[in-house]
């Protein structure tokens, strides 16, 4: 591969990186508001996974530009771990969004089941009739 195909693979991968990576931010911020119920903690785990998505992505994608393949495979390959690496993104996000939906049934069945075991006393003293 010569330089300007290696120039143009880089800067093709990148962007395309770059572009999906931004979905993901934008697009998964509301998503993890409904999942962790908090403005700042999903802000938060949205930047990470942003990063975490960029590094691995990029990582891999530097790997492939030193495989001796035509610029065409190459890209295709760029195209095929950008398209893995948002598809784990997105079942680490579903999964977080279930086991939280879990742990939220969980303790509103474990609320139910101490009501019905504890119930509360009736207060007689306005139920009783009149004495004469």
């Amino acid at each position: 591969m010569g330089t300007t195909e290696y120039v143009f693979y880089l800067i093709a991968a990148v962007l395309l990186t770059v572009a999906v990576g931004q979905v993901l931010l934008r697009r998964g911020q509301p998503f993890l508001e409904e999942v962790f119920q908090s403005n700042e903690a999903a802000h938060s785990i949205n930047i990470l996974l942003s990063v975490l998505f960029h590094l691995l992505t990029l990582g891999v994608l530097a790997l492939l530009s030193t495989i001796d393949v035509p610029i065409v495979t190459q890209f295709g390959i760029a195209l095929i771990v950008v398209g893995i690496a948002y598809g784990i993104s997105m079942l680490v996000l579903l999964r977080i969004r279930e086991r939280r939906r879990q742990d939220q049934l969980f303790e509103r069945r474990a609320e139910q089941r101490q009501r019905s075991q504890n119930p509360t006393p009736v207060d007689r003293s306005r139920t009783a009739p009149p004495s004469n």
